[in-house]
């Protein structure tokens, strides 16, 4: 099956700096305001955040002048992913693209929670990735109905706030998170 073009291009809150050690730091800012945005929600500390990348807090304010700019571009980071994710998945069957994608989107909730308490979804950053986003998952929602495999009485609207609500809940472990995402997909799933 062909691939589906994602009508979507890459969210940009803040411009990733070009010199190869400057890069790397920005990167590792990245992954580290990810975990720990992940871990203490919007109150995590930059000067956790820059201890964890390896660098002086000077080279945090220097990439990211504001708090709120560190979260626009985290979010913004990962609706990228979001993306990548669903033109990487997107010649697999079906089901399996949808799911894919899907397991991707849960992790993407956990850092969006803790973002979510820090910037109002009325922002700009905000209507750009949820748009983005729905460009790319909605084509793997609707392909998965047309093959038969997912329910077409249900939107990707619907769907997201499945997972959602799944993810919102405190799990023991990852492993029963996706058993639990499992069980819930097994209702979205049509039996051919």
């Amino acid at each position: 099956m062909t691939a589906q073009p994602f009508p979507v291009r890459e969210i940009v809150a803040s411009r990733r700096p070009t010199r190869k050690d400057a890069a790397r730091n920005y990167d590792a800012l990245l992954a580290a305001a990810r975990e720990a945005f992940a871990e203490h929600g919007a109150e995590a500390s930059l000067e956790d955040i820059a201890r964890r990348a390896g660098v002086g807090i000077g080279t945090l304010y220097r990439n990211f002048p504001t708090r709120r700019h560190l979260f626009e571009t985290v979010y913004a980071d990962e609706v990228n992913t979001l993306v990548r994710v669903a033109e990487e998945v997107a010649d697999r069957e079906p089901w399996d693209a949808l799911t894919a994608w899907l397991d991707r989107f849960a992790d993407y909730m956990v850092t969006k929670r803790a973002v979510r308490e820090a910037l109002n979804d009325e922002t700009e950053i905000f209507a750009a990735c949820r748009a983005s986003m729905y460009g790319a998952g909605t084509p793997l929602l609707e392909r998965a109905q047309r093959a038969g495999e997912a329910r077409t009485d249900m939107d990707f609207t619907d769907l997201l706030r499945m997972v959602a609500g799944i993810t919102a809940t405190a799990f023991d472990s990852a492993e029963q998170r996706k058993r639990v995402m499992s069980i819930a997909l097994d209702g979205v799933r049509t039996r051919l």
